[in-house]
């Protein structure tokens, strides 16, 4: 018998494994657009609108850029009219950011192509919500 029979076994598991990690990839099995599996981080990259109400009311449209967690972007508000600049991070379900040009900030959760939270600003607060799209 060989001094390496113990390797043996060592490889065939390997090769197995191998041989399944491929199958499964290369199959081209769904997997989720908006988290980041091994961070938990919302994949939020794109252009999302939406409206809120409260101290002031109307519409908006977000259009981020991401790096990780952190956000970039721009708003564009309705009410007060205008495009603000905006920063902020999302951490599994998560998100706050602000628009520093307007007074606001904004917190809530992100779920799928949906968020929702509330804002803050100079003036009072209130809800908002958007889509992705």
């Amino acid at each position: 018998m060989s001094r390496h029979c113990w390797l043996r076994p060592a490889v065939a598991a390997t090769v197995a494994i191998a041989a399944f990690s491929a199958t499964t990839l290369a199959s081209g099995a769904p997997t989720p657009r908006h988290v980041h599996s091994s961070k938990l981080i919302a994949t939020l990259a794109g252009t999302w609108s939406g409206q809120y109400s409260g101290a002031f009311s109307g519409t908006f449209t977000l259009h981020w850029t991401q790096t990780g967690s952190a956000l970039h972007g721009t708003i564009a508000l309705s009410n007060p009219k205008g495009t603000y600049g905006v920063t902020g991070s999302v951490q599994g379900g998560a998100i706050s950011f602000g628009a520093v040009g307007a007074g606001a900030t904004y917190t809530g959760s992100v779920s799928g192509k949906s968020m929702s939270g509330s804002y803050e600003s100079p003036k009072g607060g209130g809800s908002w919500s958007a889509t992705e799209g």
